[in-house]
């Protein structure tokens, strides 16, 4: 009796799972005809609007001198690159200084934040951005991702309409070695971009994506400004989630970017992504609760043992065999046909171990509410709120 219990769960997870999988579909397609009409107009644009590049840094990262000099060889016509550390003395910006000295004819600025005094550190040291910069539309942007020439140009055309407050771009995950950072990538390039897809073709776009968001001065201080994010740990969920409770569209931009995975061990590696599981958790309780009967693999694992527990070894073998192609097919059509990532196309056969590994993080998520951000504690409470812990 309870192998068949464990069949029933096996098979509604496995509809949900197919459900989900059906929509991201959906979705892709959705996206696709939006994104090419977006380009579209595009290239109509004949006039760019200057822009104010925000880039908060801290410490060396691998990659960083290629992620940063992709900001120094934007096609724009008119911008000026903002960066800011605690103090100056950052390997970091000694790195910009490097950058400068290569490409002279780019505006660049130079900041300190000082030590941060509120818990969220990129926001404090962005919000003293905001007020030295020079042009009324910004981009604020993450030091671990890479863009094409073209970025500044794709994702500026949109804000040229008063009813668009904020554009955010999908981006691809770029493992720098190791298992679990390739495991980690191809989690942002599929799992991620499904959600975003899915959630942007139900409701429309509700929040943005941190490593890039393009918003108008206007608009940010129409919702009190950067510093209203200081306490939050999802402060792209909540910069976004704000724009359009104001009245603003949120636009996802055609350009994609690609955002690095540092490689860590896997203790590293699973607490980076559990504190980043925790904080949705505490942005999107109903949401993230809901993301458990999205993943595959559990379920047809579950099948798989529950059918031959009861006798039916050939039922159990179909749920795990269609757990493992759905995965494929999943990593297939969003990892290479929405965001192109290379490694969903030639490594899609490690996407089943992906999705196994979302769920079991899914389930840690809920293992309390302390997260290690930097080296410092918090806890998280409710609506994503950060407190420092001892």
């Amino acid at each position: 009796m309870f192998s068949y219990l464990l069949i029933i769960v096996a098979a509604i997870g496995t509809v949900a799972s197919t459900v989900f999988l059906a929509m991201a579909l959906a979705s892709a397609v959705r996206h696709k005809l939006k994104m090419a009409a977006q380009r579209a107009e595009g290239e109509r644009v004949t006039e760019f609007p200057p822009v104010s590049v925000l880039k908060p840094v801290h410490g060396m990262e691998p990659r960083l001198r290629e992620n940063l000099e992709s900001y120094f060889q934007q096609d724009h016509t008119e911008f000026e690159l903002i960066f800011c550390a605690r103090t100056r003395d950052d390997a970091a910006l000694k790195l910009v200084d490097e950058l400068c000295a290569l490409h002279p004819k780019v505006n660049v600025r130079i900041m300190t934040s000082g030590e941060p005094s509120c818990p969220n550190a990129k926001v404090f040291s962005v919000e003293k951005m905001v007020a030295e910069s020079k042009y009324h539309l910004l981009v604020i942007s993450d030091s671990d991702v890479h863009v094409a020439p073209g970025y500044l140009r794709d994702i500026t055309h949109p804000p040229l309409k008063q009813e668009v407050g904020m554009v955010t771009c999908l981006y691809r995950g770029y493992p720098v070695g190791g298992l679990w950072a390739r495991l980690e990538a191809l989690g942002m390039s599929v799992e991620m971009t499904s959600g975003v897809l899915i959630a942007n073709m139900l409701e429309g776009m509700k929040f943005a994506l941190g490593p890039t968001m393009v918003i108008r001065k206007d608009v940010l201080a129409k919702i009190g400004g950067i510093g209203q994010l200081r306490d939050y740990c999802s402060d792209d969920y909540l910069l976004g989630k704000w724009t359009e409770a104001a009245g603003y569209q949120v636009l996802i931009s055609e350009h994609v970017i690609d955002h690095i995975v540092l490689n860590r061990s896997w203790s590293s590696s699973w607490a980076h992504q559990v504190r980043w599981m925790k904080s949705t958790r505490f942005s999107r309780p109903v949401g993230h609760l809901g993301t458990g009967l999205t993943f595959a693999m559990p379920f047809g694992i579950l099948g798989l043992i529950a059918g031959c527990l009861a006798g039916q070894p050939a039922l159990g073998a179909a749920l795990f065999a269609w757990a493992v192609l759905s995965r494929f097919l999943q990593a297939l059509a969003i990892g290479w046909g929405v965001v192109r990532d290379p490694r969903a196309l030639s490594h899609f056969w490690l996407y089943p171990a992906r999705d196994l590994l979302g769920f079991f993080l899914w389930v840690a998520s809920y293992s309390g509410s302390v997260v290690d951000w930097r080296g410092e504690k918090y806890r998280l409470q409710s609506g994503g709120i950060m407190t420092k812990v001892g």
